[in-house]
């Protein structure tokens, strides 16, 4: 047998453990490769969309290859950790360490190299639907199929050094053990495990502290406290795997009538084991999966932001005209041309404003009468309301305003007429968006507004549409005509802003719909390739800790151990293994998504329990999978 061949056997040996480590790292190149096919497409070219793609994309390309480095490093220790028994053999049959590092080299870069091609493979394969998803996505035309040798060479050029780098790295874990440990392996017998009572305590204290912090955020200090969470978080979970888990076990295992019964003395002895041998483990899953969670959740939340942005927008279509627009006739016979083109119906209302100067803030206020404020609820299905003599009502401008106007009387003086008029609270609903006035809304009575010399005096003309996301293609000449007007007050060739503006919700919500679906595109894909390298930890684990299973539970059986004990013994420690770093990962990312609320005024409560949900289900599966398969390999030659 030559030495390459040695290496070959070795590996094919421990197909079994090494199973999940080679799929995560052929996933990982197959996505790497896929961004790499989109990013070099001649097809996304042009467009701030598309852009914005690419450029999420490259970021994407970074995130997944640093990952990927520090994954394959921490799982080629430990499967090398795992195999000290067999090189303690090899070396007592006279191998040397410089061919034992020759052998890990060889076993590594034959293991990278086949997940390399099997990644690109499985990518040539899937690149087509790839490339129709981001299409679809980006709302593009179909994007053809397209292979040049740009995303081969940077995939090939970007792992084949990663595996070269980590297999001459990991002659670190093999270096300077003495024979007898490495005989040894994992039959050394361990001390019992210890927790600090301090570090446990410090550990509750970041936990607390950084879901507090998240509890209480608010959009005003979501950025500050999201420096100060994150590291609190990250070190009290690790501090709460190593030590807090064994402080309670412990604690568990002192109340005598819970430690005596049944199995729980076995269960709760080999827990306390399993969690100190496996806190770093723990530790890297829940990060991972907490990282996973909140990218996918946060843009999963897109039903509550449509929602949210309706309600910010009330008309699909508004057009604005000032003193001095020759245009206004032309605009409106070419949107509802174009609202016809587009086989939308709609009802329209135009309405006259007015502007005064509040003398108690000197700010401008403009101001609505109560039967033009009534055309518009009407067309909204809002209520009417009923305002005589000298009240009034302020209109919130966007929903955060909503709960933050005066709620009870409050007078206004207006600077130019002197009238005073007094407000009662503010209206419930909003009826212009925040791009349409720009400033306070205020309903004044009609007997008032006949009152008020006409200041500053525009009509807008506002469009009520059902399918209000269609309207995106709307008005685009009127857009170009602000766009050039906006570009020649900068040049100097026009005095003021143009005498005309136009609002389209769907035009906007289109463009901030094609972001959030381009980030929800990159990190959905990411988080895959999270949530699977976190499985394939656990199934290292459990495989790895297999031989020594089986070797305490073959000695348990001679005591009267039956199947049912241990099957319920190895489903409880394997759900621990399981659903522990699952859980704390839920935790985390349930106040992350209570800080992401406060840039929210509706709820995304319903999107986040469905994210998580989905995730605990594919967790149950694989759990379910893993644990079927672990039991039938762990009852051979046992029972």
């Amino acid at each position: 047998m030559t030495f390459r061949q040695l290496a070959c056997n070795n590996v094919l040996r421990n197909k079994r453990t090494y199973a999940a480590y080679f799929f995560s790292s052929a996933l990982s190149v197959m996505i790497f490769f896929l961004y790499a096919v989109f990013i070099f497409h001649p097809g996304i070219a042009q467009g701030v969309t598309r852009e914005l793609a690419k450029e999420a994309m490259k970021i994407a390309e970074c995130v997944l290859f640093v990952f990927a480095f520090f994954f394959i490093l921490y799982s080629v220790g430990a499967f090398l950790k795992s195999r000290k028994k067999e090189f303690g053999i090899l070396v007592m049959h006279g191998m040397s360490q410089r061919q034992l590092n020759r052998l890990v080299l060889l076993e590594n870069m034959l293991i990278g190299l086949t997940a390399i091609a099997v990644g690109i493979g499985l990518g040539l394969l899937l690149s087509k639907l790839f490339l129709l998803w981001g299409a679809s996505i980006l709302h593009m035309e179909e994007l053809p199929f397209y292979l040049s040798w740009k995303p081969l060479l940077l995939t090939i050029g970007a792992f084949v050094p990663l595996f070269l780098i980590i297999s001459l790295l990991t002659a670190f874990f093999v270096r300077s053990n003495n024979l007898l440990d490495l005989l040894q392996g994992d039959m050394k017998p361990k001390p019992e495990p210890k927790a600090s009572i301090l570090l446990s305590l410090l550990a509750a204290a970041l936990l607390l502290g950084g879901y507090t912090l998240s509890f209480t955020t608010t959009d005003k200090n979501i950025a500050g406290r999201f420096v100060m969470v994150v590291p609190m978080i990250i070190a009290g979970t690790y501090f709460m795997f190593s030590q807090l888990s064994v402080f309670i076990i412990h604690l568990l295992k002192g109340r005598n009538s819970l430690f005596w019964r049944k199995t729980n003395i076995l269960t709760l002895s080999d827990l306390a084991y399993r969690m100190k041998d496996n806190a770093r483990m723990f530790f890297l899953v829940s990060i991972v999966s907490t990282v996973t969670f909140c990218a996918v959740g946060t843009f999963a939340t897109s039903n509550v932001y449509r929602e949210q942005f309706k309600e910010n927008h009330p008309f699909a279509v508004s057009y604005t005209s000032k003193e001095g627009n020759m245009s206004e006739a032309r605009h409106l016979t070419s949107i509802e041309a174009e609202l016809k083109k587009e086989k939308l119906a709609y009802t329209k209302a135009a309405v006259p404003l007015i502007s005064q100067t509040s003398k108690e803030s000197g700010q401008e206020v403009v101001l609505v009468s109560q039967s033009s404020y009534n055309t518009l609820a009407k067309l909204l299905q809002h209520p009417a309301i009923s305002l005589q003599g000298s009240q009034a009502m302020f209109v919130p401008a966007t929903l955060d305003q909503r709960g933050k106007l005066p709620a009870g009387t409050r007078t206004v003086t207006f600077q130019e007429s002197g009238l005073i008029m007094q407000t009662k609270g503010s209206t419930p609903f909003l009826i212009f968006s925040t791009q349409t006035i720009g400033t306070n809304l205020l309903v004044v009575s009609d007997e008032a507004y006949e009152q008020i010399p006409p200041l500053h005096p525009q009509t807008v003309t506002a469009y009520q549409v059902d399918d209000w996301q269609q309207t995106a293609k709307v008005g685009e000449g009127i857009f170009n005509e602000v766009q050039k007007h906006f570009q020649s007050m900068q040049k100097g060739e026009a005095s003021g802003p143009a005498p005309f503006s136009f609002v389209s919700a769907g035009y906007f919500y289109d463009i901030i719909k094609q972001s959030n679906n381009v980030m929800f595109f990159v990190a959905l894909l990411i988080g895959a390739v999270f949530f699977i390298a976190a499985g394939s930890f656990l199934y290292f684990r459990l495989y790895t800790d297999l031989n020594r299973d089986q070797r305490k539970y073959q000695a348990i059986a001679k005591l009267g151990l039956t199947e049912q004990e241990l099957n319920r013994t190895v489903t409880i420690q394997m759900a621990v293994l399981f659903f522990l770093p699952i859980a704390v990962a839920m935790v985390h990312s349930v106040f992350a998504f209570t800080a992401l609320q406060s840039m929210f005024q509706l709820s995304i409560a319903r999107d986040t329990f469905i994210v998580l949900a989905i995730f605990l289900v594919l967790q149950a599966v694989y759990f379910l999978i893993i644990r079927s398969r672990y039991l039938l390999h762990l009852k051979k030659n046992l029972l």
